[in-house]
């Protein structure tokens, strides 16, 4: 693994691929229209000049493009990734050679060395933390209380982290403000919806090369993400049960044309399992006990512990793998249990994550997130907040526009009726 390039302290697996991974960060790039504005902008303002900033992330083409606007903004960036099988190590490499960014990261890194790389970014002694499941800043809060003086506050990507970040908030130990970038409108309703839905499938299509139309697939957990893994699920044809424990949702799924049951009843049925809730061992020793012999069980959550591997593995009498991010465990009843890509995120273990459109709106948003923070440091309460509705509004606005697509305005009379008590009907 390299440890310095080009004066770029990193740990990447091989800077050889760094021209194949120029190539696929341009390539994302040219369907990030949003973000390339916000870039152009902060090269000339440089909002973030520098600040300190570590992002604990996905290490992908379209990640590159935030990495790369941040350091445009003027920041003293470094990236590393938030999943072991997650990192893309062409992109890697074309970050430090091309771009000069710090990166450590590089696919298949075991705990250890993703421990070790937090501390790594620790020590650059951040003022701002993009974060990924919250564990940079749960590390930092836990391990490393002296540095909590340099904050200015973090920012959140996904539900599982926004979750560990609110409990933090009860407990009364979130010392900064930290933006759930996870809520915004132009995030969840299309990255979690649209970009969960079809990577998920695309990452269990590459592992399995299965036929999805006439199986049944089990969803468990029907947040936006499981909303959009249902949707596209269906879409090719398969039969799709859904599992929640919200009535809510549950009911909402039931209304969207699914079939819904508890897990334990869905276990012997299912052909396919994908789990998304963010939540642990929602697959357990007692489901994997019911499933049929064959069922292919993957996640498309945060965290691996979604599924309960360690039960499923005292449990096998056999275990081998039948193609790559595909073990087959055989259970005392004779029967074989499929884990797709290690139990980790199916869409970025077996496929590439995410289309580069629907992480433009993501991306846009944890860069302005980054500049709101700053902007308004030292007058935000140390809490959760949600960016401002007129952000959200705006980058919607430059997506259509991208897109060649025009809408409506409000006439005058319009806004005075809709802002007014007074005008009746």
């Amino acid at each position: 693994m390299s440890t310095v390039m080009n004066d770029i302290a990193c740990e990447i697996k091989d800077v050889a691929l760094a021209p194949q991974g120029y190539k696929q960060i341009e390539w994302a790039n040219r369907d990030m229209p949003v973000l390339e504005q916000i870039r152009a902008r902060f090269a000339k303002e440089k909002p973030l000049k520098g600040i300190r900033l570590v992002a604990c992330c996905h290490v992908t083409k379209e990640t590159a493009n935030l990495a790369r606007t941040l350091k445009e903004g003027g920041a003293d960036a470094i990236l590393i990734a938030s999943n072991p099988l997650s990192t893309q190590d062409d992109v890697a490499a074309s970050l430090v050679k091309d771009y000069g960014i710090s990166v450590y990261a590089w696919k298949g890194e075991d705990i250890p060395t993703y421990t070790k790389h937090v501390n790594i970014a620790l020590d650059h002694k951040p003022q701002i933390i993009i974060d990924d499941g919250s564990d940079v800043v749960a590390t930092l809060v836990k391990e490393r209380p002296d540095q909590i003086k340099d904050m200015i506050g973090s920012t959140e990507e996904t539900t599982t982290g926004i979750v560990r970040l609110n409990a933090m908030v009860k407990d009364g130990k979130l010392p900064w403000p930290a933006i759930a970038v996870n809520d915004s409108q132009t995030k969840h309703f299309f990255d979690n919806r649209y970009g969960t839905g079809q990577s998920t499938i695309d990452g269990i299509i590459r592992a399995t090369n299965i036929l999805l139309a006439g199986r049944t697939v089990v969803v468990v957990g029907y947040g936006w993400c499981g909303r959009g893994v249902a949707m596209r699920a269906k879409g090719q044809g398969a039969h799709v049960i859904v599992t929640e424990v919200n009535p809510v949702r549950a009911i909402e799924a039931s209304l969207d044309g699914f079939q819904v049951m508890p897990l334990n009843d869905a276990a012997p049925l299912g052909d396919l399992f994908v789990t998304v809730t963010g939540n642990r061992h929602v697959i357990d020793k007692h489901h994997f006990e019911r499933m049929k012999d064959g069922a292919m069980v993957s996640n498309s959550g945060h965290f691996d512990l979604e599924l309960n591997l360690e039960s499923l593995a005292q449990m096998a009498t056999e275990r081998e793998f039948i193609r790559p991010f595909m073990e087959q465990f055989t259970i005392g009843n004779g029967n074989r249990i499929l884990v797709l890509g290690e139990g980790r995120l199916i869409n970025l273990a077996a496929a590439e994550g995410h289309p580069a459109s629907v992480m433009d709106m993501s991306f846009a948003n944890q860069a302005l997130a980054v500049e709101h923070l700053i902007k308004y440091q030292g007058k935000l309460e140390n809490t959760v907040h949600v960016l401002p509705g007129q952000v959200d509004q705006e980058i919607a606005a430059m997506k259509l526009k991208a897109m060649g697509i025009a809408i409506d305005q409000l006439t005058p009379a319009m806004t005075e009726y809709m802002n007014s008590w007074t005008v009746g009907t």
